[in-house]
């Protein structure tokens, strides 16, 4: 996306998207980092009553993410870990990219239990070690970066036995029915009923996870796919990030 279409999308949106009234709707193509689910399933229906547009996500982890973008099969835009740009292939088939948001690690236990100390390394190790199971989701940007902790704590072996793998809208509520005791991942995907955050990250463990925007290379719907963009940048969109946890920009 280069610069003339995000300030165009910006001030279509900046006018209340009143130009796309009575224009012809488009069909767009997201594909979108699964941890964005809960504020895409929001944002998605609000762009598309603003706009008339049409928006059909594909949600998945970063390896996915990356096999459907270079899979040859079209598609208008993306949201997705920065992780996937990282990808020359996947690189390739986007143009401009442009933050949205990001989010950080936590480990979350079962309302009711012990909340285990995760303040220091030395206590996040020990919390860990000391539960029988944890639930992530490992096949993504985010599980990748949870796996890569362990590995820096000395306990990447030791964890590995104990992974409850989940994806993930179903991450935390693995640990309110009792499948796993804790769960450790994107703080977002903590927040639910029976479940509560123990603490973030301490330290220099503590990572964000960017999550970034880009219209396909070779979108048939640029403008359209720029103007969710820039909806994105939004006062309504940012309240609607903050609401699911997510920090915007």
């Amino acid at each position: 996306m280069n610069n003339f279409t995000i300030a165009s999308a910006t001030l279509v949106l900046a006018m209340g998207l009143a130009p796309f009234a009575g224009a012809k709707s488009a069909e767009l193509k997201a594909l979108i980092g699964g941890s964005m689910t809960d504020s895409m399933k929001e944002l998605g229906p609000r762009f598309e009553r603003a706009t008339g547009h049409k928006l059909t996500f594909q949600f998945a982890g970063t390896p996915d993410l990356i096999r459907q973008a270079t899979s040859g099969a079209p598609f208008d835009l993306g949201v997705v870990p920065v992780d996937v740009m990282k990808d020359a292939a996947a690189r390739a088939k986007f143009a401009e990219t442009t933050n949205i948001a990001h989010v950080g690690y936590g480990v979350a236990y079962r309302t009711g239990a012990a909340k285990p100390d995760v303040s220091t390394p030395e206590a996040l190790k020990a919390a860990l070690l000391n539960a029988q199971s944890v639930a992530l989701y490992p096949e993504s940007a985010a599980g990748a970066y949870v796996m890569k902790v362990f590995d820096r704590l000395g306990i990447g072996e030791v964890m590995r036995a104990k992974i409850k793998p989940r994806p993930p809208g179903q991450i935390a509520s693995a640990v309110a029915n009792g499948d796993a005791e804790l769960a450790v991942f994107l703080t977002n995907l903590l927040a639910a009923p029976g479940v509560e955050l123990a603490g973030l990250f301490p330290g220099d463990l503590q990572q964000d996870l960017v999550f970034v925007g880009a219209v396909a290379a070779d979108s048939a719907q640029a403008a359209a796919a720029g103007a969710f963009l820039a909806f994105l940048k939004t006062p309504e969109a940012i309240a609607v990030f903050k609401s699911k946890g997510v920090t915007p920009g």
